[in-house]
């Protein structure tokens, strides 16, 4: 299956949803995974588990990881036990080539709008429709000054940031939607500072996506 059956003109099943919501979540994951993923578990719920395999959305989510699917990436798909989640939710499960590990819970808003709910269990909340930074940290103090310090450096504006962490002292996560791109090297820069475990920049507005790992 190409990923232009499912995004087009004449889209796969009656809801956008299930078909390019879905497509979009899968692609999503495989960049916010940071490479190329060779085993992926989908956990489908509500509209999605009940009326998902009529509508394409199976199709779609593994259309999404389409150059993995090519590579022959392995799948299977199950049910997600959630609460109070959007009925169009889903839970994917993927392992990179390293061995590298990443939990995804997403729901598809209509349209091909998506949101990104949360990220190995922790609350993110993002759509990523604008460039978007997403630092994972060591919950330790000075980390988002040295963010927002850099940005300002850049002249790159921030229209909205979200903190989330598991525990005090903890896992964090830093979300930020920003105005205008980063440069490359910012995030080359972020990624050597102590206590940043991991660096994500998505930017779909360009058609550009940039993973730092």
């Amino acid at each position: 299956m190409n990923l232009f059956d499912i995004l087009g003109p004449v889209m796969v099943g009656p809801s956008s949803s299930h078909t390019a919501g879905a497509v979009r979540i899968g692609w999503m994951t495989q960049k916010l995974l940071g490479e190329q993923p060779v085993e992926a578990k989908i956990l489908m719920y509500g509209s999605f588990a009940a009326t998902g395999k009529g509508h394409g959305t199976d199709r779609g989510l593994v259309a999404g990881f389409e150059i993995a699917r090519k590579m022959g990436l392995s799948y299977s798909f199950g049910i997600a036990n959630l609460t109070s989640a959007h009925p169009n939710s889903v839970v994917l499960e993927v392992k990179g080539k390293s061995g590298r590990t990443l939990e995804v819970q997403a729901c598809s808003l209509g349209g091909g709008r998506i949101m990104i709910n949360r990220l190995d269990g922790l609350d993110v909340n993002c759509s990523c429709e604008i460039p978007t930074l997403i630092v994972h940290n060591l919950d330790q103090p000075g980390h988002v000054a040295e963010v927002t310090s850099m940005l300002a450096h850049k002249s790159v504006n921030i229209a909205n940031m979200s903190l989330y962490r598991d525990k005090r002292g903890g896992s964090a996560v830093m979300v930020v939607e920003m105005d205008q791109p980063l440069p490359k090297e910012s995030l080359e820069w972020l990624e050597h500072l102590e206590g940043i475990v991991k660096v994500t920049y998505i930017n779909v507005t360009e058609g550009e996506e940039d993973d730092v790992l």
